[in-house]
């Protein structure tokens, strides 16, 4: 007979990854071990394995878990009826809000995602590029005169707002929801700028 699944099964899952990326990000994906993770799990070794059968197996849900919920929160955000500033705007404040409480998991993104398999790789990608086309999209709508035909320069604006957002990110990554909507402000009102100026 098949194994019941607990009910708690999801909410034990997610404490994994919270406490796996921890580790991860602070220890290093190749210094951990399946018993350092369930310890900081607070579970047993023989139970991390219920869930997961490799530390590369729960690498690949920590990521595909974070960055498909970021991709799936920025690219559904309804935009319907903004002016492209307004979207701009809005992106923006909701990229910030979405890093809030992810510190561990970014730097896991940064970190280890080379250490899995090409094809997992490629799908984690293929995430992280709707997000990049969703802000091109964006800044392409604001300055067509600018970006028509010109791929790179678009690629080059684009990026340098997920630049200044990382940047945010990096060094102050406890500021609450005030301290973010002001510099979301900030990076969107430069670009604005910027941009009609390239």
């Amino acid at each position: 007979m098949a194994r019941t699944i607990a009910k708690d099964h999801d909410l034990k899952r997610e404490q994994i990854l919270k406490s796996a990326a921890k580790v991860f990000a602070t220890e290093g994906f190749d210094r951990a071990s399946m018993a350092q993770l369930a310890r900081e799990c607070g579970i047993s070794k023989a139970n991390i394995y219920h869930y997961y059968d490799s530390k590369d197996a729960l690498l690949f849900d920590i990521l595909d878990t974070y960055l498909k919920a970021l991709r799936d929160r920025i690219c559904g955000l309804d935009l319907a009826g903004l002016s492209p500033e307004e979207q701009l705007h809005r992106t923006v404040a909701e990229i910030l809000m979405a890093y809030q409480g992810s510190d561990h998991e970014h730097q896991v993104q940064v970190g280890a995602m080379s250490a899995l398999p090409e094809e997992q790789q490629a799908l984690l990608r293929a995430y992280q590029r709707d997000l990049v086309r969703h802000m091109s999209d964006i800044l392409q709508a604001i300055a067509p005169e600018v970006f028509d035909g010109d791929r790179a320069k678009l690629r080059a604006a684009t990026m340098s707002v997920f630049g200044m957002l990382n940047w945010y990110y990096m060094w102050n990554s406890g500021a609450g929801r005030k301290a973010r909507e002001d510099y979301a402000s900030l990076v969107a009102n430069l670009t604005l700028k910027g941009v009609r100026g390239l």
